[in-house]
């Protein structure tokens, strides 16, 4: 025979898994801001900019465009220092042993 499912339960985990991705979504929005650098505009100021690119995009798609091209080399960027840094620090740690 079979168990009846548990649909409350079923439920429960649902909106704990969507609550846990959320805050991941809010974290790593924080993390951006501060590798930008834009932590340190005052909220106000990166409160402005944010609405004037949301404006933006609707009005111009072209202008996205260019902000997803240069976001894209910005991380490639980033993501070149963090390898070089993970490749000094495995080299570092190699060395003192």
């Amino acid at each position: 025979m079979r168990r009846p499912r548990d649909i409350d339960a079923e439920l429960k985990a649902l909106q704990d898994k969507a609550k846990q991705l959320r805050t991941q979504r809010t974290v790593q929005l924080g993390e951006l801001v501060e590798a930008t650098g834009a932590d340190t505009l005052s909220i106000d100021a990166l409160a402005g900019i944010l609405l004037a690119a949301v404006e933006q995009a609707s009005d111009k798609p072209e202008a996205v465009a260019r902000w997803s091209e240069r976001g894209q080399a910005f991380f490639q960027a980033s993501g070149k220092k963090q390898s070089r840094k993970s490749t000094e620090n495995t080299q570092n740690a190699a060395s003192d042993a």
